[in-house]
C-alpha cells in the first residue's frame, strides 16, 4: 500500500482548474487504474477533516471512533519511546517566540538538528512524574511523561497561529449534568469528575512548569544564539498539543493474521504502525519532507515483501508542499512517485495507493473532500477507468467507501478474511 500523505487537492484556477494530481504525468499510477479498480475513499466520514492519526488509523482498519486516545502516543512510540500504561504523551514544535510570548514561527524555521537542544531539555526534572523528550523529524518533537495520577485531558499550549501569544495548559474538563439524574448516580459522577479533575490538574502544572523551564534552557543555548547571529529564528519554545494516552489496539495479525511492515520517516505513521503490531523500518535519507530519498524507501519496502506479506510505503512531502501552498513542488512530487512506482508493478501481487486526506495549496490545511482509492492485482474487477484522479476515480467501479473498509477490503483480495456466518 503506497500511502500518499495529502496529494488529494481541489481545482487550482492557475492549473486550468485541474488538480496536480489531474495535471502530472504519471503513466505508472494511470497504467494501474486502468487495469484495476478505482474509487472514493472518506477517510473517517463524509465532510469530516481527517487528522493525520486518525486517517492512518483508518487506514489500517481500525474505527477512528472507538480507538482514537489522542495523537502524542502515536508520535512518541514512532519516536522509539517505551510506552507503559498510564503515560501521557504530547506533540511538541520548536518554536519561535518573542519577549512576549507571540509566536513568531510555529517550526522555528522548520528547524533541522535539534538533538543537542532535546539532551538539554531532557535534563530537566519535574516533581511528580519523570520525563522524556525526543526531537523526531524537523522541527518536530514528543514529550511523555511518566508518573502516576496523570492525565490527557488537558488544553494545548499551542494557539496554532503565528501572531498569538502561547497558551497556558489547562485542565479540559466539566463538571457533570445534575438535572434528571437519581442521586448515586449523581454522586458517583460527582466522585468520578473529581478524581480526573485532580489528575488533570497535576499534569497542567508539570506541563506548565517544563513549558517555563524549557524556554529558559532554549533562549540560552548556544545553537539558538548562533542562529540568531545567521538571521534565523532561533527554536526557543516547545509548544505542546495532542496530549493523549496509550491506545489498546489489537494487532494487524490479531485481526486479520497477515505480517504486516511500514516504511516510513514520520514519527506519527511509524507509531501508528508500531501500535497496530507491525515492523517498522528506518530508511537513512527519509526525511518526510519533499528531498526524501525515494529510491532508499523503495528498495526497503521490497526488502521488507520478502519476510513480510504486507508493507506500507508513506511518502510525506506532500501534505508539506500543499501547506506551504507550493503547487509546483507538489507536481514534481507526483511525478517522482510515480516514476518510483515502477519498480513494484512487476515485483509485488497487490498494488493499492491510497491518500489519507485532501490538503489543498488553495486552503494550506486538511480538508473533508474524499480522496481517489485504486487496487490493482489478481481478483480484482476492474472498471473502466483509465487515470488516476479526484474526479476520474468517481467513476469507479469500488463506488465510494470508507476508510476503515479499505484493509477488509484488501485483506479479503489476500485470501486472509473469514466467512461471517455460517
Amino acid at each position: 500500500m503506497l500511502i500518499c500523505d495529502g496529494m488529494a487537492d481541489r481545482p487550482v484556477p492557475k492549473l486550468a482548474n485541474r488538480t496536480p494530481l489531474e495535471i502530472a504525468k504519471k503513466p505508472n499510477m494511470d497504467w494501474l487504474a486502468k487495469r484495476g479498480i478505482c474509487g472514493l475513499m472518506d477517510t473517517i466520514a463524509p465532510g469530516v477533516t481527517p487528522g493525520s492519526d486518525t486517517a492512518h488509523l483508518a487506514l489500517l482498519g481500525y474505527d477512528p471512533f472507538e480507538t482514537y486516545t489522542g495523537r502524542g502516543p502515536f508520535e512518541a512510540a514512532g519516536a522509539n519511546v517505551e510506552l507503559q500504561a498510564g503515560d501521557v504523551a504530547f506533540r511538541a514544535n520548536y518554536a519561535t517566540v518573542d519577549g512576549a510570548f507571540i509566536v513568531k514561527d510555529r517550526r522555528a524555521g522548520r528547524i533541522h538538528g535539534t538533538e543537542e537542544l532535546s539532551a538539554a531539555i531532557e535534563k530537566i526534572k519535574l516533581r511528580g512524574a519523570q520525563l522524556v523528550f525526543r526531537s523526531t523529524i524537523s522541527h518536530r518533537a514528543v514529550l511523555v511523561l511518566h508518573g502516576k495520577g496523570l492525565s490527557h485531558e488537558v488544553t494545548d499550549s499551542d494557539p496554532h497561529e503565528v501572531g498569538r501569544k502561547v497558551l497556558g495548559v489547562r485542565p479540559l474538563l466539566h463538571p457533570p449534568e445534575r438535572p434528571g439524574l437519581a442521586f448515586p448516580t449523581i454522586a458517583g459522577g460527582i466522585r468520578r469528575y473529581v478524581v480526573r479533575r485532580r489528575r488533570a490538574s497535576k499534569t497542567v502544572r508539570l506541563l506548565n512548569d517544563f513549558s517555563r523551564r524549557a524556554h529558559d534552557i532554549l533562549k540560552n543555548h548556544p545553537l539558538n544564539q548562533e542562529r540568531i547571529q545567521k538571521g534565523l529564528p532561533p527554536a526557543n519554545y516547545i509548544l505542546l498539543r495532542g496530549g493523549g494516552i496509550v491506545p489498546q489496539l489489537k494487532t494487524l495479525y490479531e485481526r486479520f493474521k497477515i505480517r504486516g511492515a511500514c516504511v516510513a520517516a514520520a514519527a506519527l505513521v511509524k507509531g501508528v504502525c508500531k501500535l497496530a503490531g507491525m515492523s517498522v523500518i528506518d530508511v537513512p535519507g527519509a526525511t518526510g519532507s519533499v528531498d526524501t530519498d525515494l529510491n532508499a524507501k523503495a528498495k526497503a519496502a521490497l526488502r521488507a515483501l520478502e519476510t513480510h506479506e504486507f508493507v506500507i510505503l508513506h511518502v510525506k512531502g506532500f501534505d508539506e508542499a500543499s501547506h506551504d501552498g507550493n503547487v509546483g513542488a507538489k507536481i514534481q512530487l507526483i511525478e517522482r512517485v510515480d516514476t518510483m512506482l515502477n519498480k513494484f508493478i512487476d515485483a509485488t501481487d497487490l498494488i493499492a495507493v491510497a491518500v489519507d486526506h485532501t490538503t489543498p495549496v488553495s486552503v494550506r490545511r486538511h480538508t473533508g473532500d474524499p480522496v481517489p482509492i485504486l487496487i490493482f492485482g489478481p481478483g480484482v474487477r476492474t472498471d473502466e477507468v483509465k487515470t488516476y484522479g479526484e474526479r476520474s476515480a468517481a467513476g469507479g467501479g469500488m463506488g465510494r467507501i470508507l476508510g476503515k473498509n479499505l484493509m477488509p477490503i484488501i485483506a479479503d483480495l489476500m485470501g486472509k478474511t473469514e466467512m461471517f456466518g455460517a
